[in-house]
């Protein structure tokens, strides 16, 4: 485990954006995860960062915590925290064991409307400051597993926590629109997995159901699993045997597209 800053010193919040390496050992070439934790844009979870890697490391699956900027910073520093994390592991890929054409995305609640942006982006996701040779990488994730996410930031179903921190209370309806997750799907959206509790009282289940409906709508490759109970903020789901189905769910998703052994 070893911690790396996302961006040179010299561009703003530095410091603060970082990605955690869980490699796997062996001399196989592995796949590779960039777990972003939940905390609605205003914390990061721990529960959902280096737990969540070692299941994955688990699995023969290479992960990497990203720490993204929270709030007071606005978007789209997170999002370009995030693609930034996504270049790093791609451009870092030959000296960490990692294969940088199987480069996932995994997201809880707030991470995973953040792994959700990047998944749902068609044009270039332009860097922060002066390019680099990380910058040339692409920032696209070869799948998503967003779990519990936050999808809608307008609308019966949107998350205002979550919006109000990554965008501030006075944002316009248009902007809160343009990113929410169903509206931006398209056919080069990537094969995604999601699963939701029904009764999650934080971030209504609908915000899977809608997001599973324009993935399906698009002939998305895609699996939903819509849990009765658990609260919000379940990362791994171990005190919930029902939920917890979807680590094993999960990772026959990752065995199937070629993830994992």
């Amino acid at each position: 485990m070893s911690e790396h800053p996302l961006w040179p010193a010299t561009r703003t919040g530095a410091g603060e954006a970082t990605v955690t390496a869980f490699p796997v050992d062996g001399d196989r070439t592995a796949a590779a995860v960039v777990i972003f934790p939940g905390g609605a844009y205003h914390h990061l979870a721990d529960h959902e960062g280096a737990p969540v890697a070692r299941w994955l490391n688990s699995l023969g699956v290479a992960a990497f915590v990203a720490r993204y900027r929270i709030a007071p910073h606005r978007h789209p520093l997170p999002l370009l925290d995030a693609a930034r994390a996504v270049r790093w592991v791609r451009h870092h890929a030959a000296g960490i064991g990692v294969d940088p054409a199987r480069v996932g995305v995994l997201g809880f609640s707030a991470g995973g409307h953040l792994a959700g942006l990047l998944a749902t982006e068609t044009g270039p996701m332009l860097p922060e400051g002066p390019h680099d040779e990380v910058d040339a990488a692409d920032p696209r994730p070869g799948l998503a597993v967003l779990c519990y996410p936050v999808t809608a930031l307008t609308g019966p179903a949107a998350h205002g926590g979550s919006a109000d921190n990554l965008l501030g209370g006075e944002a316009p309806e248009s902007l809160r629109s343009e990113l929410s997750l169903a509206g931006r799907v398209g056919a080069a959206a990537p094969p995604t997995f999601l699963w939701h509790t029904a009764d999650d009282a934080a971030v209504p289940v609908e915000n899977t159901l809608q997001l599973a409906g324009a993935l399906a709508r698009h002939g998305v490759p895609l699996e939903v699993h819509v849990y009765p109970s658990g609260r919000h903020g379940l990362g791994l789901a171990g005190e919930e045997p029902v939920a917890a189905d979807w680590t094993r769910r999960c990772a026959a998703f990752l065995r199937g597209r070629g993830w994992c052994p």
